[in-house]
Formats: structure tokens, sequence, C-alpha cells
């Protein structure tokens, strides 16, 4: 299966909605193909400048480096050369905390999701909240 733009657009608008369900601040979503091309993006109203960025940097690093970005940001704890020279070679476009999944179907890597704009932990609730609202496996770690 890949990830169409349909359940691409299912997992923003469940994601969104557990968020102001939760009383998160303003999000942005980002959703990537399993090649990290962009399938869908959508910021709220009052989002802040870089959270599209950020968003962008959490799936990224997922679907990168084939784990999820709460797994990154404890391999940068413990090997923070590593993952500074990772990002180094990724533009930038890589940042290691919480809030970025992979996407699995079963066994099968579809894609990966990140989403920024309130903490780390909450911005991971809302993607796997997301995630499984489209019948889908969230990967954090």
């Amino acid at each position: 299966m890949s990830l169409s733009l349909a359940t691409a657009n299912t997992i923003i608008s469940a994601a969104l909605a557990k968020a102001r369900a939760e009383g998160m601040k303003p999000l942005s979503v980002i959703v990537l193909d399993a090649r990290a091309s962009l399938i869908a993006a959508q910021s709220e109203d009052g989002v802040s400048i870089m959270r599209p960025k950020i968003a962008h940097g959490k799936a990224n690093g997922a679907i990168q480096l084939g784990m999820g970005s709460r797994a990154l940001m404890n391999r940068a704890e413990q090997q923070a050369y590593f993952v500074s020279a990772i990002n180094g070679t990724a533009g930038g476009d890589l940042v290691p905390v919480p809030g970025g999944c992979l996407v699995m179907d079963g066994d099968e890597l579809i894609g990966a999701v990140g989403i920024s704009g309130d903490t780390s932990d909450n911005d991971e609730a809302a993607v796997v909240a997301g995630i499984e609202a489209a019948g889908l496996t969230a990967v954090t770690g």
C-alpha cells in the first residue's frame, strides 16, 4: 500500500482533532511518503512561522533514518556528534525531538508524519492519534 492523499488528510484531520480536544497550541502537520516526498501539509491559524519547517524536519528525520524522532532524540543524547553530522548531511532538515513518527501498514513502511507547535510529547500524541485513526501503526521509537 502507498500512502494516499485521502489517507494523509485523514491523519491530519484526526491529529488536529486530538489537539483541539486536548487544548494544545496551534499545530503544523506534515505527511511524507516512503520516499520523503510531501503528500500533505496543514498549519492551524495562529501557528508560529517556523512550525511547518520543524514538523518537516521531524518527519524527514524519521523517514530518512528509519526511526521515530523520539528514538532519534535518544540517539542524539548518546551520540551527539553523529546526529549533528547526519543533520549536516541532511541540510539541517532533521529535528531530533518527539513529534515525528513512521507510518506502517502492517510490516510495510509507507511514510512519516511530523507535527510541531506544542510540547514535543503533545506533538507526538497528536501524531499517534492521527495515524491510528487512519487504521495504520505509528512508530515513535
